[in-house]
């Protein structure tokens, strides 16, 4: 495992070019560090146009790693509630992560 790995973001990429599946496949292999937000108006994940339940799949079949981090803009009162049902995406994707 080499000692220093890419940070990947993939709101950015998605606004700047978009196709972040192919993105995935091409760049997930180098990265140890994968933020997501919802894209455009960068709020709670899966609020926006990116299917990351998809995406968390592309990254399950490649056998990604690395962490997935959130940066993101609240869209109403700051809550992580959001966060309760990502876990079944967690646990389907990374079964091995989960906590049921």
């Amino acid at each position: 495992m080499p000692q220093l790995r890419m940070q990947m973001d993939l709101y950015h990429m998605q606004i700047m070019e978009g196709d972040l599946t192919m993105k995935l496949r091409k760049y997930a292999p180098h990265c140890g560090h994968i933020q997501v937000a919802s894209v455009p108006e960068r709020h709670e994940p899966g609020s926006g146009e990116v299917d990351y339940g998809y995406l968390f799949g592309v990254l399950e079949q490649l056998g990604y790693d690395g962490w997935i981090g959130c940066e993101y803009r609240p869209a109403g009162r700051r809550s992580t509630a959001w966060a309760g049902s990502a876990r079944p995406c967690v646990d389907l994707y990374f079964p091995a992560r989960g906590t049921s």
